[in-house]
């Protein structure tokens, strides 16, 4: 019967796994069971490739196969050729099966990711109105920023239409011109939080042409929005923390950027003031004016040494003159004068020196030192 019909060569068998055992092979043995009974199963290598999970045991699954007798055991036994997870684990299974599709597509590519302004002014919130997270963001934002104004569209974010409406207010937001709008909500399941794995809110989000930060659940928790949008955000608090520069770290920085400006600038003027110092005194050293003071210093010193020199040299002169004139006054005819000689000329005008000089009847002239008198030789002896 499991062999011939045809629907029966694709059944699927709920129960928990047991006894699971990877083959070298690569192939997975294991079991199904629940109170009742077991399902001895395989899968085999070829169809691994759509298995995105761990098998484990203890899992609750649901297995896609045919049904066989194993001749060698005599027993039934379970081919899977796909295998997903039990209630959350569906979703899981939709949300891998998305994520691949979009990455495929290259939703996910940093080269699309827009920028998170550095400043921003007016903050855009698509979120539950009544929800924890929008007290959180307004909360974070106000306290970092007072001034920033917050544009909150009021969405659903679980529950029938809550994928339109987030759709919805992503794109008001984008047309009402914010600088920056988060896409979230607090915690929950991953039913609460499914709406944002849809692959319309995901495409939304791509299309917007504001910086989207998606900021869903709590830190562990991971959707489509978060790969698709611009900067994930753990929280929404986290998210608020990343969007709004804190002001007060702000002021606190340019307080620490003056102080250092200041401080520099004393420093830059303290060097300036020691290097104009330093070239003062090399100008006073090397400038005209300078030199010419030294000049005329050195040219008053010189005249003060050639003064003393001349008056040394005049004192030696004088003290030489000195000593020749008691010379000449000692040999001076003029004394001898004085002592009752005379100086006898002839009339030539020539000293004679000895009576033989002259003759007789020559007219002589004598010199005496108080005057002169003519006489005229009358002989000679």
């Amino acid at each position: 019967m499991f062999t011939q019909d045809f629907l029966l060569k694709r059944i699927y068998v709920r129960g928990e796994v047991s006894n699971c055992k990877y083959h070298p092979s690569g192939h997975i043995y294991f079991s199904l069971k629940d109170e009742t009974g077991t399902m001895p199963c395989v899968m085999f290598l070829s169809f691994r490739k759509g298995l995105t999970f761990q098998l484990e045991n203890g899992q609750s699954v649901t297995v896609l196969g045919s049904i066989s007798v194993y001749e060698r055991d005599g027993r039934y036994q379970l081919y899977a050729s796909e295998i997903i997870r039990e209630g959350a684990g569906l979703l899981y299974e939709r949300f891998e099966q998305l994520k691949e599709e979009l990455s495929e597509m290259g939703m996910f590519d940093p080269a699309y990711k827009k920028p998170i302004p550095a400043f921003v002014k007016r903050l855009g919130i698509v979120t539950a109105s009544t929800g924890a997270a929008i007290r959180d963001v307004m909360n974070i934002s106000r306290r970092r920023n007072p001034f920033i104004q917050l544009v909150l569209y009021p969405a659903l974010v679980q529950g029938e239409g809550a994928v339109d409406s987030i759709v919805k207010g992503i794109e008001v937001l984008d047309k009402y011109g914010v600088d920056v709008i988060i896409v979230g909500r607090g915690g929950g399941s991953m039913e609460d939080l499914w709406a944002f794995n849809e692959e319309k809110v995901a495409r939304a989000i791509f299309a917007c042409e504001t910086p989207v930060i998606s900021a869903v659940g709590h830190e562990t928790d991971t959707t489509i929005s978060d790969f698709v949008a611009d900067l994930r955000a753990p929280t929404p608090s986290a998210a608020a923390e990343l969007a709004v520069a804190d002001l007060g770290s702000i002021l606190q920085s340019l307080r620490d950027f003056d102080d250092r400006l200041n401080r520099l600038m004393e420093d830059k003027v303290r060097e300036k003031r020691e290097k104009l110092e330093t070239f003062s005194w090399k100008l006073e050293r090397l400038s005209p004016g300078q030199q010419l003071l030294e000049k005329r210093q050195r040219l008053a010193d010189l005249d003060e040494l050639f003064r003393k020199l001349m008056e040394g040299k005049i004192r030696e002169n004088r003290q030489a003159l000195a000593f020749y004139i008691e010379r000449l006054n000692g040999a001076s005819p003029l004394k001898k004068l004085n002592q009752g000689y005379a100086y006898v000329a002839g009339e030539d005008g020539k000293r004679l020196t000895g009576a033989k000089e002259a003759k007789v009847g020559e007219k002589l002239t004598l010199y005496f030192a108080d005057g002169r008198l003519s006489a005229r030789v009358e002989e000679k002896e």
